[in-house]
């Protein structure tokens, strides 16, 4: 039995993505070539991405595993919001890694967000967020549209996170 907060559970990796919520697509390039990838795969499905970005990241398994619980915490102080998710699914192939977590009781919002690394036929290396959610707990109804803004925000920082990572983790093999 699910104890996650929404029943479309796998939607981000199967799609299409469900109405009745806020959908959030990003896209970035973060590199080029076999190397790039691997440091990008290795990155986001260790939680290292989340963790340089300024997450505190806490869970039950040091890779992305169906099953695993994580909880996020992003903010300082009193403004700390915390949010208990489950890793929903996770993908380790030759052209595509990553891993989606859906909401828990007590998150902030009701939903699923997928992080996930491509490899694509000319070698570049695309990073990508989907997600969908909707307000859960009476502050981010109250946020209204600030949230949406916040959740691409903050893709778009783990995308010049990742980017960030895997430049170092090229330097390092020069």
């Amino acid at each position: 039995m699910s104890t996650l907060t929404y029943p479309e559970a796998g939607a981000t990796r199967l799609g299409p993505l469900p109405d009745g919520y806020h959908h959030l697509h990003h896209r970035t390039r973060i590199g080029r070539g076999r190397a790039d990838f691997e440091e990008a795969g290795a990155a986001i499905t260790t939680f290292r991405m989340h963790r340089a970005s300024g997450a505190q990241v806490r869970a039950s398994a040091s890779r992305a595993e169906a099953g695993a619980s994580v909880r996020v915490a992003l903010g300082v102080g009193p403004l700390r919001f915390t949010a208990p998710c489950q890793v929903v699914w996770a993908e380790y192939g030759p052209a595509r890694v990553g891993f989606a977590y859906g909401t828990l009781a007590r998150h902030p919002e009701c939903g699923e967000e997928a992080f996930v690394a491509e490899l694509a036929d000319d070698g570049t290396v695309w990073f990508t967020v989907l997600a969908f959610s909707r307000p859960a707990l009476w502050y981010t109804r109250l946020a209204g549209p600030l949230v949406p803004m916040v959740q691409h925000w903050y893709a778009r920082r783990l995308g010049r996170t990742l980017r960030r990572i895997v430049t170092e983790g090229r330097a390092r093999q020069v």
